[in-house]
């Protein structure tokens, strides 16, 4: 059992980062520095907001998200690890894997003379992770808040024996409705999609969504922007150590679905996910890591 105290002395810097425990839900950890403000859960090791200081969150939370060890968090920045969408030969394994639905441990917590805030978190193989994946493995989620969020995921490789694993930062961003924006960065970049068999290709270089959008874009590193004229604001979606995209919203049928979502949930966010999946699954001989990166913020 993790000890908030604890946690608490070894790990919070006073007037920076604290951790608590909301009511009925789950650690959290809590940054503000003069740049922004960020509250991550150490169960899945998921970002719930960033808030760029003065301004609203960049990310989307369901409302009806449940907090219960067990079960996904739905919203912020999720881990998929160490697969992305179902498992490829157990569908009884959960989905997105099991990085997710397991506590982090805090490794490191810092200021930095830029003002920003570091935070590490930590999952390793155990006898708990065993059952799902017999691969011995460390990985580490390192967070930069500042005037952006960088978000790394490292996965090592700590066995005898080579490998591979699949991964996302899967992240929900808050827009003013779904209708109102567009996406920028993927003109020309060929696509899969889950629901419609074939190779695309996005012919314009803005993508609007009206419809359920589930497309895996590959062999692309592009850095994509939101532009969300309501909000008065472009977020800027970067990534590196990934060549897939994946862009999802689940749309109006597919939302009421969802237990966890409200049925309208869809028409406040879009998914831009950093991925590293079909052709980019990572392998991973004993000893090497790997590392993929999100960074995002504001447009100047």
């Amino acid at each position: 059992m993790i000890d908030i105290q604890e946690l608490n002395e070894k790990f919070s810097i006073p007037g920076t980062i604290a951790f608590n425990k909301p009511e009925n839900k789950l650690i959290q950890l809590t940054v503000s520095n003069g740049l922004a403000d960020a509250v991550i859960c150490l169960y899945g090791a998921q970002i719930l907001s960033f808030r760029p200081k003065n301004g609203p969150d960049l990310l989307w939370m369901s409302p009806l998200s449940y907090f219960e060890s067990g079960r996904a968090i739905r919203g912020g920045i999720p881990i998929c690890f160490p697969w992305f969408g179902p498992h490829k030969s157990n569908t009884q394994k959960p989905q997105h894997g099991f990085g997710r639905l397991m506590s982090w441990n805090v490794v490191e917590t810092a200021e930095l003379l830029t003002g920003e805030t570091v935070i590490r978190l930590e999952l390793c193989s155990s006898d708990a992770t065993i059952p799902f994946w017999p691969h011995d493995f460390c990985a580490q989620l390192s967070v930069l808040v500042g005037k952006t969020l960088e978000v790394t995921l490292k996965v090592a490789n700590i066995s005898s024996l080579p490998f591979d694993y699949s991964c996302a930062l899967h992240t929900y961003y808050n827009v003013s409705a779904i209708e109102n924006i567009s996406i920028s960065g993927l003109g020309q970049t060929h696509y899969l999609k889950n629901d419609e068999p074939g190779d695309f290709i996005q012919e314009d270089q803005l993508l609007e969504i009206h419809q359920l959008e589930d497309r895996h874009y590959y062999n692309t590193e592009a850095t994509c922007i939101i532009d969300d004229p309501i909000f008065k604001r472009k977020v800027r979606v970067e990534k590196s150590g990934s060549k897939v995209t994946t862009v999802w919203n689940p749309w109006a049928e597919n939302c009421a679905k969802i237990s966890d979502m409200p049925d309208d949930g869809y028409k406040s966010f879009v998914c831009i996910e950093a991925v590293n999946s079909l052709d980019d699954t990572i392998y991973l001989n004993p000893g090497e890591s790997h590392e993929t990166t999100a960074i995002i913020g504001l447009e100047d």
